[in-house]
């Protein structure tokens, strides 16, 4: 049986689209990066060059940022989570962001102030515990619904920050209208990444919060990038950097490709179809990339996209594998980064792509060579510790399985 492979699909732009991507400009990521900056626990995550895989692949250089540092919380999404519910505080007190810290929420006049909050979410898991652990820090409630199928341990990571947690019957999307259900019986907030009519403010400032990566990363790097790879769920993290980046870099701005499981394809779908209308992926979206397993796109994440991203790629799942073990296990002096499924399959695709003659066409496509300097992010660690294992150590969802 012939294995399964990469698909890519050029972003074609033929609709026309002056897409409003000032939201994410450097002026409102500072703003970000200064607000996260108040937690005492915060530190920059590190970008790693990895000398030897590039010299591998036959590119000039390959940066990784690694995210299984932020907060202590091993990966991303406490970054958007906590922007969202520092811009709620802010918008109900009458304030600018910048006027607030994380220590001036949690203050008993604050406090007296806004009175008892409690913030829902629908999460596979890393998002809800970044939800849990800042409600907790600011003396509010957390409650987090998680999608059928969902790991047993990331769900004790979210009940072991205080928040009120359980996993569902129902797939991500289903979930996520269940956590808006809610939300309107019980008057609770509503902090998603996703966008629907009447619900922007909250998607919008998660993205802003991502931009703190962008803006680390924007420090970090010796050199200007020529390409981008990141993976995508609903669409907002790609959103939030593709945004941030081409605001940075202008008419100079590195090739973007977004990168998702073939299992939940939305973005992919969405831009082959290039019909104005967002695709979606029904079912259970079974594929290791929990964090990705998302059947419909943000609306405002894919505005950013589909004007400025340059392709959009769909993986099987020994691809997010590959990746896996390519950076648990480095080449010579690279430096180990433990990276989950969602958080590998970028390296794996880029990998993937430089190294296999099948895969020749969407390499010349887009225009990797010898002169690429390439960036990947790795959003997050071994969020679950027993399937990492099962695949880094005991190679489940090799390239070799039919």
């Amino acid at each position: 049986m012939k294995r399964e492979s990469i698909e890519m699909v050029w972003n074609e732009r033929t609709q026309k689209s002056e897409e409003d991507i000032s939201f994410l400009n450097k002026e409102q990521s500072q703003k970000a990066i200064q607000y996260h900056k108040s937690f005492a626990i915060y530190e920059k995550t590190p970008l790693v060059n990895l000398k030897n895989l590039a010299q591998k692949c036959n590119v000039n250089a390959v940066y990784l940022k690694d995210e299984s540092y932020r907060f202590g919380l091993n990966a991303f999404k406490v970054l958007g989570a906590s922007y969202a519910i520092a811009n709620y505080i802010a918008q109900k007190t009458g304030q600018d962001i910048s006027e607030l810290s994380a220590e001036k929420i949690a203050s008993k006049e604050m406090k007296n102030n806004i009175g008892e909050i409690t913030f829902v979410t629908a999460t596979d898991g890393n998002h809800g515990r970044g939800l849990a652990w800042t409600a907790k820090q600011l003396g509010q409630k957390a409650v987090v619904y998680m999608p059928k199928g969902s790991s047993k341990e990331r769900l004790h990571n979210i009940i072991a920050q205080g928040a009120e947690a359980e996993i569902t019957n129902k797939n991500y999307d289903d979930a996520v209208r269940l956590a808006q259900q809610k939300a309107v019986e019980n008057g609770w907030v509503m902090v998603q990444d996703t966008a629907w009519e009447d619900y922007e403010d909250i998607p919008k400032w998660i993205m802003q919060g991502y931009t703190t990566m962008g803006y680390e990363i924007m420090e970090q790097l010796e050199q200007k990038p020529t390409h981008i790879f990141l993976q995508a769920g609903v669409g907002s993290m790609a959103g939030a950097m593709t945004g941030f980046f081409a605001n940075i870099y202008k008419e100079q701005k590195p090739i973007i490709v977004v990168v998702e499981p073939t299992k939940a394809d939305c973005l992919f779908q969405t831009a082959k179809a290039n019909d104005g209308t967002l695709h979606c992926v029904k079912g259970d979206m079974n594929t290791i990339m929990a964090g990705l397993a998302c059947g419909e796109p943000c609306s405002i994440g894919w505005n950013v996209l589909k004007k400025y991203a340059d392709a959009f790629v769909r993986c099987p799942e020994y691809v997010a594998a590959d990746g896996m073990r390519i950076l648990a296990a480095p080449m010579k002096e690279d430096t180990a980064v433990v990276s989950g499924e969602s958080g590998a399959v970028g390296i794996g695709c880029m990998a993937n792509i430089l190294q296999y003659k099948e895969l020749e066409t969407i390499k010349k496509a887009l225009k990797l060579d010898e002169n690429s300097i390439i960036l990947c992010i790795s959003t997050e660690g071994d969020t679950d510790v027993q399937n990492y294992k099962n695949i880094v150590w005991e190679g489940k969802h090799s390239k070799f399985e039919v």
